[in-house]
């Protein structure tokens, strides 16, 4: 079976089950099977067929997650709410994938607790990448032990930083405005809580943002 429709099947990235089957020699007419299919090759038509089919699924499970979020911004959870207006200020908007990006640690902290206590999302889920500037003295291991100190995090949700890369606003321009950086939280495979979010979102705004489905 091609790498795309396993992975379509269990849930996981491409290349994920990549790792997983990368010491499975196939052979050349296993091979001829995954490009062509088990009989014949797939026409232009069927292939544009299973698209739209795996889109649209793909889009009502979006709108689903978005019913969850709306239904919980109308019990009234503070934190909930509070943590939702603020990934609408400061968050990503892509729609697979919650990530948060932030200089203020109270913030990103904040961030954080609203993941762990209104979605349960453990460390194993959070990754931190760091804009880092070094011209303020301190070292990229301080500014490491900084955020996971502030965070409550292993080192092991590191992931590889950008040094010195100068932000659009003047804030990171001179030094000591920024230093300790910019950290990114991301929340891996988040595709249903960042869909909960846009509904509470809406809701709580009393709004409709189609483009946060499709």
């Amino acid at each position: 079976m091609p790498l795309k429709r396993i992975a379509a099947r269990v849930r996981v990235s491409v290349s994920t089950v990549h790792r997983w089957t990368r010491d499975i020699e196939l052979t050349e007419a296993q091979r001829q099977r995954n490009l062509t299919g088990p009989t014949r090759p797939r026409s232009r038509e069927t292939i544009a067929k299973f698209v739209q089919t795996w889109s649209e699924k793909n889009r009502e499970r979006r709108r689903t997650y978005q019913r969850e979020g709306r239904a919980r911004a109308r019990r009234g959870d503070p934190l909930h709410e509070a943590g939702c207006m603020l990934y609408w200020a400061e968050g990503s908007k892509h729609r697979n994938s919650l990530i948060f990006a932030n200089s203020d640690v109270a913030m990103v902290r904040f961030f954080a607790r609203f993941v762990r206590e209104c979605f349960e999302v453990d460390d194993d889920h959070l990754t931190v990448r760091l804009n880092v500037y070094t011209n303020n003295g301190l070292g990229v291991c301080e500014i490491e032990d900084h955020w996971l100190d502030a965070l409550e995090l292993p080192r092991s949700c590191l992931r590889k930083h950008s040094l010195n890369h100068k932000p659009t606003s003047s804030s990171g321009k001179k030094g000591n405005k920024l230093p300790y950086g910019v950290c990114t939280v991301r929340v891996r495979r988040s595709t249903r809580i960042v869909q909960h979010i846009f509904g509470a979102i809406q809701e709580y705004g009393e709004f409709e943002e189609p483009r946060w489905l499709d």
